[in-house]
């Protein structure tokens, strides 16, 4: 497929009534792990799991490093491949246009609660720069108006997720993505202020099920770096058992 076939095809899923799961990866091998599975349609890949990879603070890895691995992923698979690019650096727009010319058809922008104007119009300078390259870029635009709301009451966070959110979708944004959105009454909110099929959040421990989401009208869920987070203790309490005394377990998948 095309860049902009896949782009089509990521588009697609978002606006399926069934809510797109994705599961986020870091690197080639969880790359082709993932996308060899039968239920996997798209993958993402998680900024944090890649900074953390490479020694790198979450929010703090350059630009030349996040879409060097971004690329890392779209070489290894061919499913649409969505990529974290933070709050989008210094130039969104441009930021973009980088990330189309590797084959990303998708991106995680946040918004990192800038001021209003300011968010919004980083969202529209990336789907313009988008729609000159001719791609159907789909951008999932984060507003972090909970993840980062302090102590202010959850209500005002909402109205505001709200605001942000129904400003990135009129500017053309694909989705609203809304970290800390977990609990059953906020997501109804937003979505009875966003719209159905315009939702995505984040699952994390003691969230619910995929399709308890997509019944609330969620249109797509990821995990953010929790997959590489399972991936270590498994790494952690492999080297225990090991050190204890243990073995390689026998139905250990074989090397390619």
């Amino acid at each position: 497929m095309t860049t902009n076939d896949k782009a089509l095809a990521l588009k697609a899923l978002h606006e399926a009534p069934e809510i797109l799961q994705v599961v986020n990866v870091w690197d080639a091998v969880s790359a082709q792990v993932v996308a060899g599975l039968e239920g996997t349609k798209a993958l993402a890949t998680a900024g944090h799991s890649i900074a953390a990879s490479l020694g790198y603070a979450d929010g703090g890895m350059p630009l030349d490093v996040a879409l060097s691995a971004a690329k890392i992923v779209v070489d290894a698979v061919d499913l649409p491949v969505s990529a974290d690019l933070d709050d989008g650096y210094a130039d969104p727009a441009e930021t973009v246009r980088r990330a189309i010319g590797l084959g990303v058809v998708g991106a995680n922008v946040e918004d990192r609660l800038r001021p209003f104007d300011d968010a919004v119009a980083r969202v529209s300078a990336i789907v313009r720069a988008a729609e000159q390259e001719g791609i159907a870029f789909q951008l999932n635009a984060r507003t972090d108006a909970i993840a980062r709301a302090g102590d202010r009451p959850i209500d005002v966070s909402i109205d505001d997720a709200i605001a942000r959110g129904r400003a990135f979708l009129d500017e053309g944004a694909s989705l609203v993505f809304v970290p800390g959105a977990i609990h059953r009454e906020v997501v109804e909110r937003l979505v009875a202020g966003l719209g159905r099929g315009t939702l995505s959040i984040i699952g994390i421990p003691g969230a619910p099920p995929a399709a308890e989401y997509q019944e609330l009208g969620v249109a797509r869920i990821s995990y953010g770096p929790l997959p590489q987070r399972v991936a270590l203790r498994a790494l952690r309490d492999l080297a225990g058992d090991l050190y204890g005394g243990g073995v390689i377990p026998t139905d250990t998948p074989a090397l390619n």
